[in-house]
């Protein structure tokens, strides 16, 4: 179930089917055309696009894609047609949903995808696996802070426009076309104490989206991480041991204030 507010008013969406409440609200909004001014033009993404933004989205049957801003539906439609992806898409314009709710039924997808009329930012979007998008960079920097509260690992795809100065972990180029994704990395900024084997020492990391740095209190110096990642919730990181030797730390940012993996745990000091 995809909880949906619109104007301050919570509205309930079964995904596959729309309650009766928002039959009749769709309905009415699509005799009185958008509620406000769309935040971008409707210009649809070329098939070829579609299709590399889902192979670059590694988009399989067990994902649930939310398209941010649908159009005509195709880039759902098109991954529950090829893969039996479960995708939903929401667009402010009552034209583009009908559109797309037309394309599903075409490709007889429309038990795997459900369109929605709606304002994408009063849109819970806390179900996806994958987030699809075509807007403009403002749109996308006003989405961000939503974005990156997601669950670690969430993968975000969107054609031709960036986010600023969260790098994208891939970019692919298409002609005139550009592909950029990201995966939502998990929250591991803080002060840490480590049990390493017969180590211990504090840690205390420093972040910038899936970027990490950092020092280690080892033996009364402070030696700095290096080659620090996040990839959704997996940390990995080296650092120079007393004995001289360079060891990789990798592990999971399995719970809020812990971390670890084979060989090592840290909570949250």
């Amino acid at each position: 179930m995809i909880s949906l507010v619109l104007r301050g008013a919570p509205l309930r969406v079964c995904v596959g089917a729309l309650a009766v409440s928002a039959l009749t609200f769709g309905a009415a909004l699509a005799q009185n055309g958008p509620p406000r001014p769309l935040d971008v033009p409707y210009v649809p993404t070329p098939q070829n696009v579609v299709d590399t933004m889902l192979k670059v989205a590694g988009v399989s049957r067990r994902d649930f894609l939310i398209d941010l801003g649908c159009g005509d539906g195709r880039i759902p439609v098109t991954a529950a047609t090829r893969f039996g992806t479960r995708g939903f898409g929401v667009d402010l314009n009552p034209v583009r949903v009908k559109e797309a709710k037309e394309n599903a039924a075409k490709n007889k997808v429309q038990r795997l995808v459900d369109f929605v009329q709606g304002d994408l930012f009063e849109t819970d979007i806390s179900k996806a696996t994958v987030i699809s998008m075509y807007l403009l960079p403002s749109v996308n920097m006003k989405l961000r802070p939503f974005v990156l509260s997601l669950k670690p690992g969430t993968r975000i795809v969107s054609h031709d426009f960036d986010m600023g100065d969260w790098k994208a972990d891939k970019v692919e180029k298409l002609d005139y076309k550009t592909v950029y994704f990201w995966i939502v990395p998990a929250k591991v900024a803080g002060t840490y104490a480590v049990k390493a084997g017969k180590q211990s020492f504090d840690l205390k990391l420093e972040q910038k989206f899936q970027e990490v740095t950092g020092t280690a209190r080892i033996g009364g110096k402070d030696v700095a991480i290096a080659n620090g990642k996040l990839v959704g919730a997996d940390l990995s990181f080296d650092l120079t041991m007393p004995d001289g030797k360079v060891r990789k730390f990798e592990g999971n940012a399995w719970d809020l204030g812990k971390i670890g993996g084979k060989g090592w745990a840290a909570r949250r000091i």
